[in-house]
């Protein structure tokens, strides 16, 4: 059992980078990771849970939900930063837990980012089916109800699932078949298309913000918090929190960043740059729009699938035309965020089974394209399958707290790391230590705390599960540690 404790040292993971057959195509400058980490956090938390979680949990009060979150990441952030800068190759929080944890921290955060990637971009794959109709509608071509939605729905009150009489969501499946395709071909052609759909949806964003600024009703924001209702979450400063959690989704992006760092042309340079500017962009950008948006509407109508567009229609004929920009937009920026969970993902499963904790098939990198195209296969149809099938509502909850697990695990680890190997050469530091990854450490959990019960035990479940993995094929095939069966006494 002491085996599942020990780390792997960082000079053989730095090594393991640089051999030839495992090598990943280094193309990505500080400017390319920067729109990689505004690529995957604008997107469904302006256009999806901002309204809802402002209806639900915090009325106009959602812009300091947005603040809570960002402070939460700002810690996480700079650790993460250090981390990368250290570490500058794949495996993003899973990587860093190996070097400082052991295996088994690893694993486990491992099998966490996979349901936080997998998970992530099937949930936002819906939501981009569901803008990708409603604007197909206004041109007057119709995709029937039965092909564009799940076969399933979920009601979170009773906890049970229903028919709902569809076949397939198979716009949702589309999307992940072409960004799929898209990361097989390569990096560098995903992080230009990536560039491109981050610069629609900016402008389209600063429009929304310009415009609407005009069309604020001040008595829209009182009462700034509502007052609570008597359940913890649901408004009041509770709600506050409950809706920082919820949103937690919408924060994934600078993480995402991370798994990119084996491609990074200089990462101890531009990894740091492009997890914190992106994630100082992106807050600026969720208040400001949180602040619009419940200026021109009140909250209390915005618990709907597109907000934005509700802001929108609300302001009338002023704001109009940009009803067809706002949702070219929105299937621009859905896009992005689906295109950088594919690829944090499947990076990943490219780091764990380098390391013998998956099939060597998952290492497997293209002779021509140099990415690894099996892992971003697997990824695309399980992904494509999840999106199809199951509704929204159940998977973004889940996504959260995944991610605030995984911010926990590398803020402990800067202190653990710190503390047993002090003198190792850091290209970038984290500030005001121990303090920082302290703070990362509680805010991260109490958010988490702020989460409903059913959410932990599906956590608990999906760990479980991984749980059962590793100690039937992980622990047994591990390069570091395992012996394989057919070897043991």
């Amino acid at each position: 059992m002491a085996n599942l404790w020990t780390t792997k040292p960082i000079n053989v993971l730095l090594t393991e980078a640089s051999e030839e057959k495992n090598s990943l195509k280094r193309s990505l400058t500080k400017w390319n990771l920067v729109t990689l980490g505004i690529g995957a956090i604008i997107g469904a938390g302006i256009f999806v849970l901002t309204g809802q979680a402002a209806a639900n949990y915090a009325g106009p009060a959602i812009v300091l939900s947005f603040v809570v979150a960002a402070v939460a990441c700002m810690f996480a952030g700079l650790c993460y930063a250090e981390f990368a800068s250290l570490i500058p190759i794949s495996g993003s929080a899973y990587t860093y837990s190996y070097a400082t944890m052991g295996e088994f921290i690893a694993w486990i955060i491992g099998w966490d980012l996979i349901l936080e990637y997998l998970f992530a971009a099937s949930t936002v794959a819906v939501g981009w089916s569901g803008y990708v109709v409603s604007f197909l509608q206004d041109f007057g071509v119709n995709i029937p109800a039965a092909l564009a939605n799940a076969p399933f729905s979920f009601n979170p009150v009773t906890g049970t699932w229903t028919a709902t009489g569809a076949l397939i969501n198979f716009p949702a499946i589309f999307i992940i078949a072409v960004l799929t395709t898209l990361l097989v071909i390569g990096i560098k052609e995903s992080a230009n298309f990536n560039n491109l759909i981050v610069l629609i949806k900016l402008i389209v964003i600063l429009l929304f913000i310009g415009f609407g600024a005009s069309q604020i009703v001040s008595s829209n924001w009182h009462p700034f918090i509502p007052e609570n209702t008597g359940d913890f979450g649901h408004f009041g400063w509770s709600g506050v929190f409950r809706a920082a959690g919820v949103i937690f989704f919408a924060y994934i992006g600078f993480d995402a960043v991370s798994t990119a760092a084996q491609e990074a042309k200089n990462p101890q340079r531009d990894m740091p740059s492009g997890i914190m500017i992106s994630l100082i962009i992106c807050t600026i950008l969720y208040v400001l729009v949180g602040l619009v948006m419940t200026g021109i509407v009140s909250y209390t109508k915005l618990n709907d699938p597109a907000p934005v567009a509700v802001a929108v229609n609300t302001a009338g004929k002023t704001m109009e035309w940009l009803r067809i920009p706002i949702k070219i937009g929105a299937i621009a920026g859905l896009s992005s965020v689906i295109l950088v969970m594919l690829l944090g993902q499947q990076r990943i499963f490219f780091a764990m089974s380098r390391d013998g904790l998956l099939p060597p098939a998952f290492g497997r990198v293209h002779p021509r394209f140099k990415t690894p195209f099996i892992s971003t296969i697997v990824t695309g149809v399980i992904a494509a399958i999840v999106s199809g099938l199951l509704p929204i509502g159940i998977l973004g909850e889940l996504v959260s707290i995944g991610t605030l697990l995984a911010f926990v695990l590398v803020s402990g680890g800067i202190l653990v790391l710190r503390y047993k190997k002090p003198d190792i050469h850091r290209p970038f530091k984290t500030p005001l230590f121990p303090f920082v990854p302290i703070l990362g450490v509680i805010t991260s959990l109490g958010v988490m705390l702020s989460l409903p019960r059913d959410t932990w035990m599906r956590l608990l479940i999906w760990m479980a599960i991984g749980l059962f993995i590793y100690f039937v094929y992980g622990r047994y095939h591990s390069k570091l540690n395992g012996t394989k069966p057919q070897d043991k006494p």
